[in-house]
């Protein structure tokens, strides 16, 4: 495996625990609009299928914010923030810098991953992203589903949140 491969699986499973899970999110102190944690699971229905699971903290907005990644016992297993000056994945002393969060997270996924659109998939809001959908009809009960149906392979990300 490479290092750019190394990279794209752990972009995709930091994008993927953040994003969705199974588990119920950890009671946590009052949030504002521009923060938001729980668990996230990424299905990629590639040959092999590639699944990842993490706990998430998802702070700021589409132009400037960070996502971190954690492990069930809550050892922190990646960041990236991002702002209009560029993007940066954090995986312990190893850093990853783009011009943008779309070109950090294609470069290392292969394609552009959602994590701008979180943001308004947490809020219950639509988000027109190329390539994805968003299921919203559970975000009451704190779960949220997206489908990748384009580039392929598909993917699926589920976020399990407090409401």
């Amino acid at each position: 495996m490479t290092k750019a491969d190394r990279g794209r699986l752990a972009l995709l499973g930091v994008v993927a625990i953040a994003l969705a899970g199974c588990a119920t999110p950890r009671p946590e102190a009052p949030r504002d609009a521009s923060s938001w944690s729980g668990r996230l699971a990424l299905t990629v229905h590639s040959e092999p299928p590639q699944s990842y699971s993490a706990g998430f903290e998802l702070r700021g907005a589409p132009a400037e914010g960070e996502l971190q990644l954690t492990s069930p016992l809550g050892t922190v297993l990646a960041s990236v923030h991002w702002s209009p000056q560029g993007a940066e994945l954090r995986q312990g002393a190893q850093r990853t810098r783009r011009p943008s969060l779309d070109e950090l997270t294609a470069d290392l996924g292969g394609t552009p991953l959602p994590v701008a659109a979180l943001f308004g998939w947490l809020q219950g809001q639509t988000a027109d992203v190329s390539g994805w959908n968003a299921d919203l009809s559970h975000h009451s009960e704190g779960r949220v589903v997206a489908r990748r149906l384009q580039p392929l392979p598909t993917a699926e990300l589920r976020l399990v949140f407090q409401p």
